[in-house]
């Protein structure tokens, strides 16, 4: 004879290879039709109070949860909205997720996360996410080419994205105003006193890169300055070493090195890199010898080792503005820009 234990193992079994209470039974249990059931867990359906509260107490009681891929199969609507980033290394891109996934979420939506190397390769994880029919896809990364646009567009679900150069019918963007910041933070680091001005760059070809280089540029412009040195950097802290070491060891050896007091960084993490660098390669402090201001506003910038100025792109307002461009009908504005603001910390306050 089994021991109870045995007896034990083999009722858990059972109940686990029991499969979940139907719809049919709710409405069985309910007294109700089973369109009465699925309209009951639909949102907006239409339902008489009293049904409701039977289906309501029936579910209760059978442990009913509503099958949310099957209610797509009548519905033409999964309730998932599929959320694409890459580089999660970046803590930006974290920080947008974030955003995304809690306003789907208060939305009532279902949210399916999607890791993708770059902007290049979110055309064939829609391609992917088609499969599994998605409602709309949004992503922290950008398009910047009409091809990929063009085969994003071909899944016809609305796909929203950030600084993207290409837009179509289902493919739309939402921006922080790089081009405005980047004049920001020219005209702030020169109120400081900075006046030989450097601008550390991230990859070739973003949007967001070239929007925040003409910006700072331009706001030098006004101030009647023309010259600003520049390097090249990575989005990563050791970018922000290497263009540094870059910028500054050719000044150094042209005898004008020490002079550049004003740095911008395309990102937090190129500053902090930047910051680390010029203290430990070239023994100069910030702020008190060199300004450093950066972009993004991720945790970290707001660390002892840095107290770092930077822009605040207002991501749960690009979220907002993101969930209003996905509801979009077509022939609305596909490109919405959000006003960031500037974060003022000690690497600029002398």
């Amino acid at each position: 004879m089994p021991c109870a234990a045995c007896r034990t193992r083999r009722r858990t079994r059972q109940v686990t290879r029991q499969r979940p209470p139907s719809s049919i039974a709710v409405a069985r249990l309910a007294g109700v039709s089973q369109s009465a059931v699925s309209r009951t867990f639909t949102p907006g359906g239409i339902v008489s109070p009293a049904t409701r509260a039977r289906v309501l107490a029936a579910a209760e009681a059978l442990g009913y949860r509503p099958n949310l891929l099957s209610r797509s199969l009548t519905t033409g609507r999964s309730g998932i909205v599929a959320v694409a980033v890459g580089g999660l290394s970046n803590p930006f891109h974290a920080m947008a997720l974030e955003s995304f996934a809690s306003g789907l979420q208060r939305m009532g939506r279902q949210v399916m996360l999607v890791v993708v190397a770059d902007e290049w390769a979110l055309g064939s994880a829609v391609e992917l996410l088609s499969g599994y029919q998605v409602d709309a896809v949004l992503s922290s990364l950008s398009v910047n080419a009409a091809d990929v646009a063009d085969a994003l567009t071909r899944f016809a679900v609305p796909i929203v994205t950030m600084n993207s150069s290409v837009t179509t019918r289902f493919v739309r963007t939402v921006a922080a105003d790089d081009h405005g910041a980047g004049i920001a933070v020219a005209k702030h680091l020169h109120a400081q006193g900075a006046r030989r001005f450097g601008y550390i760059a991230g990859r070739a070809g973003t949007l967001a890169q070239e929007r925040r280089e003409a910006g700072f540029r331009q706001g030098l412009a006004e101030l009647g300055i023309t010259q600003c040195a520049r390097a090249q950097g990575d989005h990563h802290h050791g970018g922000g070493c290497a263009a540094v070491r870059a910028m500054y060891g050719a000044a150094r050896k042209t005898g004008s090195a020490t002079g550049l007091d004003g740095l911008f960084c395309l990102n937090d993490l190129t500053a902090m890199g930047a910051i680390d660098t010029l203290r430990d390669a070239f023994g100069l402090r910030c702020p008190e010898d060199v300004l450093v201001a950066g972009y993004d506003n991720v945790a970290a910038s707001a660390w002892p080792p840095y107290r770092l100025t930077t822009v605040d792109v207002g991501l749960d307002r690009i979220a907002e503005q993101a969930f209003a461009l996905m509801e979009a009908a077509e022939g609305e504005p596909s490109e919405v820009l959000v006003t960031p603001q500037l974060v003022l910390r000690a690497s600029t306050r002398r």
